[in-house]
This record gives structure tokens, C-alpha cells and sequence, in this order.
């Protein structure tokens, strides 16, 4: 037996730290996956309180890992899960975007696995995690860029999932951008031989838009919780640097990253927002003028753009089409104030005259698909996409 003045080896001392180190890592992490297990919506508060009194800057990757679990087993639990992180990201921003940076590699994985379920189930955690405005929507947009760049059936569908999630929120930020959203899905529909499902699938996600997303706001006023000038929300890309496995010790660790890389990439993903925010090339133009770029890389700002038009499934005139700026902008301009003085419902009856359609035969043409979608993406991206709804229907039929 050991007792007082008795001698105690070194190594046999520092087992008995670690030892103790192991059982309180143990006994932390017990209590944040029993807190977060029984989070709901009557107990958020509570809960909340609770997870403050834990040691959560030294278990902050414990607590990441358990409400990921937790999600994936409880997708209903989703906006719940997510309201609770948006508490915590209040006052602890560091666990918000640790918890960021794994869920997106959780979705890259997902994606590059074709790991369906599991990617339907992380896409709608990080839809709420927007909505909740602990993430940018930029990052949103990305998500449905990737899934609609080469789309299959099943990306498809999660596309539909996460833009039915985070569609409220979208449809109030960016509304513009929203409706070129929109248009690739009916180009899908319109190009693709899809299945039946699919195309029920995006017909239900119109209709839902249409309804301004009735029944799917972005958050619920009891998960409501944080002041929007108690807010942090974080800018993260899905191209973020370095990747942390998923560890049972999930301790403290630091990613050592190259800072050269670090502004290289931040430059990318500027680059990259600015085309994806923009609504034509005029504007997109303008604004890369502005960007400010060190000696060595303005070959980086080619490379951008050759890699967006690349990405795109099927030419858009984002980037080219065989008309003047000069007509353009003086289209844009014209529609745009007759839209104001006169008002969308006026101005689309009147567009809608028979007496006037060989008027306007070639803003509006019908000779041909191509030069039809022409037309409803230029309205569409100067925010007047509901002018070209006959168009549209006659290009479906």
C-alpha cells in the first residue's frame, strides 16, 4: 500500500495525471452528449444554461462531435440543434466555426462518396445553421452550386431538400440570385431526361417557392433566440485548407497553415463570390476591376474565370452571347423603370396583348429554344423573370 513518506515512482505519479486527465476527458464528454441527447424545443433555454456551466472552450470539439451525431441520428431535431449552436457560437464564436469547417468536410465527403443519405442528412444541418445566420449564405450557394453543376438523380434531390430548408432565408437576402437558382432547375427539367420522381421533386420545390416557402420559414420564432446584434456569423468556402479527422480524443489541436496558401485561397474565394453575386457580366466586370491584386496574380483572376464557365453544365450569356452591351443595358434600363412606373401585373398584361406580340417578337422570340432561353435568363437576372412565364411554359410545351 501507498501512504505518507512512502516513495512513489516518477512514471508510476505521471500515470496516475494521465489517468486522471483520461476519466475527467471521459466525464466531460458524457455530460455534453447527455445535454445535447436530450435538447428539444421546450428545454433550449435550459439546456443552453447547462452547456455554459461545462468547460466548453477545452470540450468544444467534443461538442461539435456530438451534436453532428446527434443530427444525423435526429433530422427532425435539425433546427432545434442548430438553435442551440447559435447560443453558444454567441459567446463561444471558435466552436461555431470549428463545427463549420467539419460539416463541410462531412458534405465533401458525402458528395465525392455518393453517400446520399448521409449527404441529405449534413446538407440540412448547415441549411439551418444559415438560417440561424451562424454561416453566410454564400456558403449556401456554393452547396447548390456543386449539387446542380453535374446533376444526377440523387443530387438532385438533395438539392431540393437544402434549398427547401434555407429557401425563406434565400428568397429574403438574395432574391435575384434566387431566381437564377430557379432557372437551372427548369433547365434541368427542360434538358434532362429525369424520372418521374425528380421531376415531381422540383415541380414541388416551385410551387413552394411560389407560396413565398408557406410552412418552411427560416426559423421558428420559439428557436429564436440570439439578437441579431448578438450574432456572429462566420464566412467559410467549401474549398476551406486543411481537413481534422474525427477523433474519440478529440483534443485541442492546431493546424499549422501555410499563410501564403491562406491569402491564395481568400483571393479565390473573393474572386469566385464576386462572378456568383453578380447578375451580368457587366457588373461582374466592374467589380473585378475593383478587386485588389498583388504582383504575380492576375493570372489567379483568369484562372477563376476559365473555371466557372467551366463548371457550367450548358453554355450560359453570362459570359458571351452575340448581342452589344450597349442593347442590353438600354433593354435593362427601359424594362426596369416601365416596371416601375407601371407595375409587374400591368406590365405583363400589356406584354401579354396579342395585338402587341409581333411588337415585341424579338425580345420575346419563339423561333427557336436556344434564343428562347436567352430571353428568360436576361429577364430573369435583372429581377423580371415573371414577365417571361408565357415564354416559359410555351418552351416546356
Amino acid at each position: 500500500m501507498e501512504g505518507e513518506g512512502v516513495y512513489v515512482p516518477a512514471f508510476r505519479r505521471k500515470e496516475k495525471t494521465i489517468d486522471a486527465e483520461r476519466e475527467s476527458w471521459d466525464e466531460l464528454k458524457r455530460r455534453i452528449n447527455a445535454l445535447v441527447n436530450k435538447v428539444s424545443v421546450h428545454n433550449l433555454r435550459h439546456v443552453v444554461l447547462e452547456l455554459f456551466e461545462e468547460d466548453l472552450i477545452r470540450g468544444r470539439g467534443l461538442l461539435c462531435r456530438s451534436c453532428m451525431k446527434s443530427q444525423i441520428a435526429s433530422p427532425s431535431f435539425t433546427d432545434v440543434i442548430a438553435a442551440l449552436i447559435a447560443v453558444v457560437n454567441s459567446k463561444l464564436p471558435s466552436i461555431g466555426d470549428l463545427l463549420l469547417k467539419r460539416l463541410v468536410l462531412q458534405i465533401r465527403r458525402a458528395y465525392e462518396r455518393s453517400d446520399k443519405p448521409l449527404l441529405l442528412a449534413v446538407v440540412k444541418f448547415l441549411a439551418h445553421l444559415v438560417n440561424q445566420r451562424v454561416a453566410c449564405e454564400i456558403i449556401a450557394l456554393e452547396v447548390i452550386h456543386m449539387l446542380l453543376r453535374k446533376p444526377t438523380e440523387d443530387t438532385l434531390e438533395v438539392a431540393v431538400v437544402f434549398v427547401r430548408e434555407c429557401g425563406a432565408l434565400l428568397l429574403d437576402l438574395s432574391p435575384r440570385r434566387f431566381d437564377v437558382i430557379f432557372d437551372v432547375f427548369r433547365r434541368v427539367v427542360q434538358e434532362g431526361d429525369l424520372e418521374f420522381r425528380s421531376r415531381c421533386l422540383i415541380e414541388s420545390l416551385v410551387a413552394l417557392r411560389r407560396s413565398n416557402f408557406e410552412g418552411y420559414p427560416a426559423v421558428r420564432d420559439e428557436l429564436d433566440l440570439v439578437d441579431s446584434d448578438e450574432k456572429v456569423m462566420h464566412v467559410i468556402s467549401l474549398n476551406i485548407l486543411g481537413e481534422q479527422e474525427d477523433d474519440d480524443d478529440d483534443d485541442e489541436r492546431t493546424l499549422i497553415q501555410d499563410h501564403t496558401e491562406t491569402d491564395l485561397v481568400s483571393l479565390r474565394r473573393t474572386i469566385y463570390q464576386t462572378i456568383m453575386s453578380t447578375l451580368n457580366f457587366e457588373e461582374a466586370g466592374h467589380k473585378l476591376l475593383q478587386i485588389r491584386l498583388e504582383p504575380g496574380q492576375e493570372m489567379e483572376l483568369c484562372v477563376m474565370i476559365l473555371e466557372c464557365c467551366a463548371e457550367e453544365k450548358t453554355y450560359r450569356p453570362f459570359y458571351e452571347e452575340d448581342t452589344t452591351s450597349s442593347s442590353r443595358i438600354f433593354l435593362k434600363i427601359l424594362f426596369q423603370e416601365l416596371c416601375e412606373q407601371m407595375g409587374m401585373r400591368a406590365l405583363n398584361e400589356k406584354l401579354q396583348d396579342p395585338t402587341m406580340e409581333e411588337t415585341f417578337e424579338s425580345i420575346f422570340p419563339k423561333d427557336h429554344p436556344k434564343n428562347m432561353r436567352f430571353s428568360i435568363n436576361f429577364f430573369t437576372s435583372i429581377g423580371l423573370g415573371d414577365i417571361t412565364e408565357k415564354l416559359r411554359q410555351l418552351l416546356i410545351n
